[in-house]
Formats: structure tokens, sequence, C-alpha cells
């Protein structure tokens, strides 16, 4: 699989990464999602103690043979084109499709008073047990992207003793180690440091507009930096007492994967600006996990050819198939 080998032009690692998600690229996912998309309809999913979450469910017939979850990346959404470009993929190799949506991503920020952060695994496992619940299927697969991807493998590690039947769990350029991501994206190329800074401001926004009583939330935007932001955020809205305690607590290295007995596929950039390669190495390695790396690709990047075709999609096919 680690045959990812792009025309010249696009093997930079900045230019695989921006592209992605670019606005050019999204009318061509649209098109190629089009039966997916047509199918979708909306659905809240009730994880206990209040909490809502949604996504979108789209099913071929009631065979239902395979169906595969999928969980965009941090300040994306169920209507990332990348994670559009793998669900329309799937989709049309017979898989039943379940985008779904973290907490106040999309248009789910009305649903719950308290604030996404990335510890907040507990309703995420319990999201995907109750879609397993709501649509059985032989096959249950799960798939993330960038933060989705750590979401999914920490699903995948929890799955046995939340009574959530995994056959496969594939996780792209998923977050390995925040501390070091955080400092990747401060001390990089600095528009992805702006992009995301822009569009947690744009999330704080909406949330204030639907809770105006919650306080604070606009001294977040005088911040210069993610790190100062989330040193903020982490204080003043969430149960830990420090930055690295909260980031350390969703880290996937470690001996957070020893446990791991479901199927699970990495796969990952040696040239990913965002995430550092390098902490590969600290992941554990039960014999279930499978660790696939590309000398290019960026960060979720993978595009194949300039008519921005996803290599990633074809991967994750191949491996669900099998």
């Amino acid at each position: 699989m680690n045959d990812f080998n792009p025309p010249y032009l696009l093997q930079n690692q900045h230019i695989q990464s921006i592209l992605n998600s670019i606005k050019l690229r999204r009318p061509f996912v649209i098109r190629r999602s089009k039966g997916m998309l047509n199918a979708a309809a909306s659905h809240i999913l009730d994880c206990g103690d209040g909490i809502r979450l949604q996504g979108y469910f789209s099913g071929h017939n009631p065979d239902q043979k395979d169906l595969c979850i999928l969980i965009h990346g941090w300040m994306g959404s169920s209507e990332s084109s990348y994670l559009l470009s793998a669900a329309g993929t799937l989709w049309d190799k017979g898989f039943d499709i379940f985008r779904l949506n973290m907490r106040d991503h999309g248009p789910t920020h009305h649903l719950n008073e308290g604030l996404f952060h990335s510890c907040r695994i507990a309703e995420v496992v319990d999201a995907i047990r109750r879609i397993q619940e709501m649509f059985p299927h032989k096959r249950l697969f799960l798939a993330g992207f960038s933060l989705g991807g750590n979401f999914a493998l920490r699903v995948a590690a929890r799955a046995p003793a939340a009574g959530i039947s995994l056959n496969k769990v594939i996780a792209i350029c998923p977050v390995l180690y925040p501390p070091n991501t955080m400092h990747a994206m401060e001390n990089g190329l600095q528009i992805y440091h702006l992009y995301f800074m822009k569009k947690w401001r744009d999330s704080l926004h909406i949330k204030r507009k639907h809770f105006p009583h919650l306080k604070g939330l606009e001294r977040i935007s005088g911040y210069k930096s993610i790190g100062d932001m989330t040193d903020y955020f982490v204080k003043n809205f969430t149960d830990y007492t420090d930055l690295m305690t909260y980031l350390k607590g969703y880290a996937i290295t470690g001996q957070a994967l020893s446990n791991l007995k479901v199927p699970s596929t990495i796969i990952a950039s040696n040239d990913d600006p965002i995430i550092p390669a390098k902490d590969l190495q600290n992941l554990a390695t039960p014999d279930c996990l499978n660790i696939v790396t590309t000398k290019y690709g960026g960060h979720c990047g993978y595009l194949k050819n300039f008519r921005l075709s996803s290599w990633v999609d074809q991967q994750l096919t191949e491996l669900l198939m099998a």
C-alpha cells in the first residue's frame, strides 16, 4: 500500500494538504458523490445524559450488509470535501454510509450547551453504539481523518467493553501526540495556524449566538496563537487543570492502544506538516494494528492526479472489501 507516488508537481506536502480541501476541488467531489448525497438523511443520536450528536445516513437497500461510519477532522464536518470523497467512493462500491458530526461541528452547535473538546471520547463511543443499534448491518466499519482518526482509534480501543462490534478501523493521518501537533502548527507554515484559528473563532462565535449566557468565549479571539487560545479554553471551559494535561488526555501514543483488539490500520505520511511522523514510533504495537507510511501525501492529502482524485479513497475501499 505504501506505493503512493503522485505526479512531480503534486509531491509537495503543502500542495497536497491544501488542495485536498480547496474550494476548487469541491464541485468535482460533489459530482462524484451525488448518489450518496441524494440518499442521505439526517439523524439525531441520543448519546445519554442529554447529549445529542448528529449525522447523515445513506443506505442502499434492506440487505444491510456493510456500514462504514466516517468521522471528520477538527473544525471539519460531515460536509468536508475529503469526507464526502471517501463516502462517495465507498457508497459507489456498495457500502452504506454514516457521516458523523462531532459536537459543535457542522450544523450542530445548538444541540449541546457544553463546548466540544478533544477529550470528549465517551459521547463518540455512545454515538457509535447508537448507530450500531439504529442501523444493524452484517459488518460495521469505522474510519476517520486527522482528529477523527484519533477518535476512531480511541473508540476501537473501547469498543469491546462498550458492546460495539467493529470489524475494522482505519485512521488516516490521525493525531498522535497533541503537544507535538500543536508545536508543528505554531512553528510550521503559518497558513495552517491561521486557518485553524479562524475556523475555531468562527465556531465559537456560532456557539455564542446559541448560548449567549456562556461567559468568556469572546476573550479567546484576542489570543494570537492557538496554544494561548487553547490554554485559556482549557482553564475556563474544561475540567482539566492545565494545557499539557488536556493535550496528553487525547494522545494515542504510549500505552493508549495497547489493549486494542479490533483490526486497525493507520495510514500516515512521512511529510505530514501537522502530524509529526516521528510520533508513530511511540505507538503501542498490538498484533491487530497495521501502520502504513508513505513518502508523500501531506496532511490527509493523497491526491493522485490533476483531477484531484484521492489515492486514500482507493485504499479505504480495498481494506474494507478485503
